[in-house]
């Protein structure tokens, strides 16, 4: 339509929202559907949070607060970054937002020009490079191969850096592929970062917590403290501690960029919901052990569902070291039929006559920018789970 923006037309729709919703629209026909599209916890959010947010309620909490958070809530952001992360934040150097991706929009907003460039490394999140196009700057999409275990490299990251590059955005662990970098790894890439200070760090580290087998989560401004005053590290309550809806992200950063951030959010949404903030405060504050005890829970079900898939026929699947995705291979299901007639040529095709025919849901890996794979959350109960790799099973038996 001609009134529609220009900026618009750059953006693509969610595709991880839109399968989501196609699974919700098959089974209000009433077919028996099993959605594994959405990076969304399937634990409830722990009973402490929830009477912290009852009782801020009864308090009258209710009142706006600072547009980019209140001040309780940006000094327990401070004690974590310092706790769990060695960083040394002051609170005019937090931001909080109605998620992690109003902060990652808050920043790219408030710094990106007409021909700025940011670096994605692909596999990436599907909103990452939409939202660079949206703010009007170019994403430059880089690939980590498989056979790095999806992982950028820093020749890769060296190759892309151009005059014009103002961020990197760095996701670990990783959506879609739950991939990590260790400390050695991480190195590599802040030492190419030194060497070009005019590119800043955007550390999308929102599945710090879903970490497995040892490894052992770090963050760019940690492994390299002087990349501090161009790095803008990211966060939030949601997978972690199962508060999705509740919409609380936050970040660290040098003042000036919070600053910035404040002033695009106070024009835009104001202040997060004041008592998902009060929610936020005893997530952070209050007891921990919850992290753990939810993480060997998804160290399970990454171990069974990693299994299940390396014994679908044509389906090969890495084991990643953190978050709650696998990304496997469906390069051997290319170019066959399946049992209902759909012609597979692509991981679209594969992600679609899966949904159709067997009742699965799960994201084409062409959304994240590197086929031929899908995505699988494994943040589902066990017996769900595997339900749904033994129909993806017998929908690959079924391919000739």
């Amino acid at each position: 339509m001609a009134f529609l923006s220009e900026a618009l037309a750059r953006v693509n729709p969610s595709l991880t929202v839109a399968i989501t919703q196609r699974a919700r629209e098959l089974r209000a026909e009433g077919r028996d559907v099993i959605a594994l599209s959405a990076g969304e916890p399937d634990f409830d959010t722990p009973e402490n949070v929830k009477r912290a947010a009852v009782a801020a309620i009864g308090r009258g909490e209710t009142k706006y607060t600072a547009p980019d958070g209140m001040t309780e809530l940006k000094q327990a952001i401070c004690d974590k970054f310092a706790r769990e992360n060695g960083l040394s934040y002051a609170p005019a150097q937090i931001s909080v937002s109605s998620g992690g991706k109003q902060v990652l929009w808050n920043a790219l907003l408030a710094t990106l020009n007409p021909g700025d460039e940011v670096i994605v490394p692909a596999p990436y999140w599907v909103s990452y490079p939409d939202m660079v196009r949206m703010a009007g700057g170019t994403p430059v999409i880089v690939t980590g191969e498989e056979r790095d275990g999806f992982r950028l490299t820093a020749g890769a990251l060296e190759a892309a850096i151009t005059p014009r590059t103002k961020w990197l955005i760095f996701n670990s662990p990783s959506n879609p592929t739950g991939a990590g970098y260790d400390r050695a790894t991480l190195c590599a890439l802040t030492d190419v970062l030194m060497r070009h200070p005019q590119v800043h760090v955007m550390s999308d580290d929102m599945y710090e917590h879903l970490a497995y087998d040892g490894f052992t989560f770090c963050t760019p401004a940690e492994v390299e403290p002087r990349l501090a005053e161009r790095t803008l590290t990211v966060n939030g309550v949601s997978k972690a501690y199962a508060m999705t809806g509740w919409r609380i992200g936050y970040a660290g950063g040098p003042e000036p960029l919070i600053a910035a951030m404040r002033k695009v959010q106070s024009q835009t949404t104001t202040n997060p919901c004041s008592i998902s903030q009060w929610a936020a405060v005893e997530a952070l504050t209050g007891p921990q052990d919850v992290l753990a005890t939810r993480a060997e829970a998804f160290r399970r079900r990454r171990d069974s569902v990693v299994a299940a898939l390396n014994d679908c026929a044509g389906m090969t699947c890495q084991t990643p070291e953190g978050a709650f995705y696998v990304y496997p291979s469906v390069a051997g299901c290319l170019g066959r039929t399946s049992a209902g007639g759909a012609r597979i040529e692509t991981d679209e095709d594969f992600a679609t006559a899966l949904l159709e025919e067997a009742g699965v849901a799960l994201v084409f890996g062409a959304a994240f920018g590197l086929s031929p794979h899908v995505r699988l959350s494994y943040a589902a109960a066990d017996d769900v789970l595997a339900d749904a790799c033994d129909r993806i099973r017998a929908f690959c038996a079924g391919l000739t």
